[in-house]
């Protein structure tokens, strides 16, 4: 059994505790604050860890901690399944926000969730776990929730980007990089049949292996997609070049593989090249990024606009911190500016 001791501390400050390597037979000692956790794969070098104390003091949440639990890509079952067995019966572990293993985490743990949101049951994923009271002071046990934030999120970082009326006015096209969660979410909200005519005029959809496709053509087919969408098997970057290639000018091209921060690489080789007046988003802010020089090799001669990660970091994390710790945090105005700034001051 691997023991994994929780930091002490006296003080009525946040603190960011280390990481712990999650195995099916750790054992987790009680937090000993308010903890909030970061289900991930390289937690530790994350600037949350320097960024939520900051967010800590300046939502008045009081001496709390944050603690990432890091877990192999698809790991076993049964990994996911002591981790949120911890946190539902912890009762200082607030919640956790889920990267990478949202998917695997929801298929291992779905029945020991209390309750999930809309968008958690049509996607299969959640990106925040949160606990509540059965009824308000009502005893000691909580419900466990999950929420799927993404569609959320993604929409709130690509509006910080995106041109009025870009699709309407260009045509274009989107190509999404890996067909995880969060390429999931960002159909969702790119597809949303809210936006009327302006929407992309094709979706393509590329992944390593076919299961995942197989999972976001279901979930197109219970919205009722009304565009054309591809899903391309792209075992290797080569294909994903291919696709490139086909799409047209001002067309939006999304890295949500993973690859270039959870692990190594681009889902694009060297040669790939992208069209005019692409945008260009990397879901990643930090790692190797070798999606992100791709693109910025091609910014001044294909008259790119490219994005990386950032915003997407701020508006997943303030908007689970919100349900974990049962707080208000608008997603614009002045308030969300200055949370902005304390994370940019602590960047990494």
């Amino acid at each position: 059994m691997v023991a994994v001791s929780t930091v002490s501390g006296s003080s009525s400050a946040a603190i960011a505790l280390p990481a712990v390597q999650a195995a099916a037979d750790t054992v987790f000692e009680p937090a000993d604050r308010p903890t909030m956790y970061f289900i991930g794969v390289t937690t530790g070098k994350s600037s949350i860890m320097r960024v939520f104390p900051r967010w800590a003091a300046r939502l008045g949440l009081g001496a709390v901690a944050i603690r990432g639990i890091d877990c192999r890509w698809h790991d076993d079952p049964a990994v996911y399944r002591r981790v949120v067995e911890f946190i539902a019966r912890d009762p200082l572990s607030r919640g956790a926000l889920v990267t990478t293993h949202k998917i695997d985490l929801l298929a291992a743990c779905r029945d020991m969730f209390d309750e999930l949101d809309a968008h958690a049951t049509l996607l299969g994923e959640v990106s925040g776990i949160a606990k509540r009271p059965v009824m308000p002071h009502a005893g000691e046990r909580q419900r466990l929730c999950g929420y799927a934030k993404d569609p959320v999120t993604s929409g709130l970082s690509l509006a910080a980007f995106l041109p009025a009326g870009h699709w309407e006015r260009t045509g274009a096209d989107t190509l999404l990089l890996g067909a995880g969660g969060s390429s999931i979410a960002l159909s969702c909200a790119l597809l949303d049949p809210a936006h009327g005519a302006n929407r992309p005029r094709r979706l393509f959809v590329t992944n390593r292996s076919p299961g995942r496709l197989h999972e976001i053509e279901a979930i197109h087919r219970t919205l009722g997609v009304t565009i054309p969408v591809e899903y391309v098997h792209a075992p290797v970057a080569t294909d994903n070049d291919s696709v490139l290639a086909r799409l047209a000018a001002h067309s939006l091209v999304v890295n949500a593989t993973g690859l270039g921060k959870d692990a190594p690489g681009s889902p694009l080789t060297d040669a790939a090249e992208f069209p005019e007046q692409a945008l260009v988003w990397d879901f990643n802010y930090r790692g190797e990024l070798q999606f992100l020089a791709q693109a910025r090799r091609q910014a001044a001669t294909r008259r790119l606009h490219v994005e990386d990660g950032w915003v997407y970091f701020l508006h997943g994390w303030t908007r689970v911190i919100a349900e974990v710790f049962a707080v208000d945090i608008p997603a614009r105005g002045p308030a969300f500016d200055q949370l902005a700034a304390d994370a940019a001051a602590a960047r990494t």
